[in-house]
C-alpha cells in the first residue's frame, strides 16, 4: 500500500464512525501488521473486514505472532468489527492434478486455518480451484480431499470458524462458476468441517447470472436458494464489473461504476434474506481514497422502513 492511500497516515477521526445496520466492510491492507487491519477497518467506517494472513501470491506463510493475534482481537472488541473475514492466498489449488501443487496446496491451506485460527476468525473464503487436465468430478472429489486434508486434526467448530467456498467467474476448468457446483463441494464437505458459501457479485454477473435486472435478481436468489440456501451465505463479496454478463472475465470495478451498477447492490443490501450477512468489497485503489469511497458507496444505499436509513453507533 503506498504511504498517500494508507488512511493510518491521515490524523484519527475525532468521533466514531457511522454505522449502518448492515454489516459493511472491505479488504484492508495488514501493511506494519496483521492487527493494523483492524484500525484501518474502523478509519474507513467498516463494521466488518477482510484480510489475507500472508501473502496472497506467495508460498512462504507470513508469521504471527501471539502479541499481533491478541492485538488483533483486542482491536475488533473496542471496535466492534465482526465477523472478521480471511482470504486464502491465490496460489492454494484444492482440485490441483499437479501432485506437487496439490501437496503443496494442502500445506498452505493448513497454514491458512492454522492462522485463522490464531486470530479468532469468523471465516475463511476459499476459491474450489481449477481441474485443468482431469474432469469436473474428479476436480470436486480432490478439491474435497484436499480441505479434508488440510484441516484434518483441527478443530474449526471450536475456533469458531467456517471455511468458506466461494463462486467463481466460470472460467474453463475453475470449479465453482455456478451455485450447483458451489452447493456439490458443501455436501461432500459437510461431514467434515463447518462449511458455507461466500457469493462474489462480480463472479456472478460474469458467469452469466443476471444480477442487474430486478426480475434476473429475483431470479438468481431463487436459484442460489434452492442451491446453496441463502442461510447459508454468510459473506457477500460485493464488487462491481469491468467486464459484461457472461464474459467469465474477473474484473473488479467501484461500486456503480461498472457494468452492474448500484441498484443491484441496494436491493441486495435490503433484502430481508440477507439480513444475517456481511457485505465486503474488494475493489480496486486506483487513486487515494477509493476504499473510504466505496465502503461509503455502499453504506449509502441501506435504507430500511419507509426510506429512512437507520444508523447507530458503535
Amino acid at each position: 500500500m503506498a504511504d498517500e492511500q494508507d488512511i493510518l497516515n491521515l490524523p484519527a477521526p475525532k468521533h466514531q464512525p457511522h454505522l449502518t445496520s448492515r454489516r459493511i466492510g472491505i479488504h484492508t491492507s495488514v501493511a506494519g501488521g496483521v492487527q493494523n487491519a483492524a484500525e484501518r477497518a474502523y478509519r474507513l467506517g467498516c463494521n466488518t473486514f477482510q484480510i489475507f494472513s500472508s501473502s496472497p501470491r506467495q508460498w512462504k506463510p507470513y508469521s504471527l505472532g501471539q502479541m499481533q493475534c491478541d492485538e488483533m482481537k483486542r482491536l475488533r472488541e473496542k471496535y466492534g468489527l465482526k465477523p472478521l473475514v480471511i482470504h486464502t492466498n491465490y496460489l492454494v489449488n484444492p482440485a490441483a492434478t499437479n501432485e506437487e501443487f496439490f501437496k503443496k496446496s494442502i500445506e498452505a491451506f493448513r497454514g491458512e486455518v492454522e492462522r485463522a485460527l490464531a486470530l479468532g476468525a469468523e471465516y475463511l473464503v476459499l476459491h474450489p480451484g481449477s481441474f485443468r487436465g482431469s474432469d469436473r468430478e474428479q476436480g470436486l472429489t480432490r478439491a474435497a480431499a484436499a480441505i479434508a486434508a488440510a484441516t484434518s486434526g483441527l478443530d474449526l467448530a471450536k475456533g469458531g470458524l467456517t471455511i468458506l467456498i466461494e463462486n467463481t467467474a466460470g472460467a474453463e476448468f475453475s470449479l465453482g462458476g455456478s451455485f450447483e457446483q458451489v452447493a456439490e463441494l458443501l455436501e461432500r464437505l459437510r461431514s467434515i468441517i463447518p462449511v458455507a458459501a461466500c457469493i462474489d457479485t462480480c463472479h456472478t454477473h460474469v458467469a452469466g447470472y443476471d444480477i442487474v435486472s430486478e426480475e434476473g435478481l429475483r431470479e438468481t436468489l431463487v436459484k442460489l436458494d434452492a442451491s446453496v440456501g441463502l442461510k447459508n451465505v454468510p459473506v457477500w463479496h460485493c464488487n462491481d464489473a469491468k467486464a459484461a454478463c457472461g464474459s467469465k472475465l474477473d474484473r473488479h470495478q467501484h461500486i456503480g461504476n461498472g457494468s452492474i451498477g448500484l441498484e443491484p447492490f441496494r436491493r441486495l443490501l435490503n433484502d430481508p434474506r440477507l439480513a444475517h450477512a456481511a457485505f465486503i468489497a474488494e475493489t480496486p485503489i486506483d487513486e487515494p481514497g477509493d476504499d473510504l469511497r466505496n465502503v461509503e458507496a455502499l453504506k449509502k444505499l441501506v435504507v430500511i422502513r419507509g426510506g429512512q436509513q437507520i444508523l447507530f453507533h458503535l
